[in-house]
């Protein structure tokens, strides 16, 4: 089973994208800042990140950094943010992300996305 890990402070969207991925058969968990999820990273690598970027701590593009300068097993990361502006997404894009999508996100969005990550089948 893959593992998804959500980053971000709000519970409600973290429980948002909880229910969208664990019905399609993925193993969730969450942390509420870059620290923790920095933490739980470096114990037990995941398949796929969904990265929120303003944050307590660490924010996203900082926890993406040091994610992606650590010599683990790297997976990919979704950077999912409010912040609309293409200097943002190019931050994002510079901070190790794969791909950037600016919040609400649909579900079959999200779950199209997180399955071409994966390389998973699309149909």
């Amino acid at each position: 089973m893959k593992r998804i890990l959500i980053v971000d402070d709000a519970a409600t969207v973290r429980m948002y994208h909880r229910n969208i991925l664990e019905p399609a058969g993925y193993a969730v968990d969450e942390a509420v800042n870059g620290i923790e999820a920095l933490e739980k990273a470096l114990l037990s690598p995941y398949d796929l990140y969904l990265v929120d970027i303003n944050m307590p701590k660490l924010d996203g593009y900082a926890f993406l950094r040091e994610l992606r300068s650590n010599d683990i097993l790297q997976a990919p990361a979704i950077m999912i943010s409010t912040e609309a502006e293409e200097s943002d997404q190019l931050k994002a894009y510079q901070s190790g992300a794969n791909l950037y999508i600016i919040k609400p996100t649909r579900p079959e969005i999200l779950l199209r996305y997180a399955k071409l990550l994966l390389g998973e089948s699309l149909t």
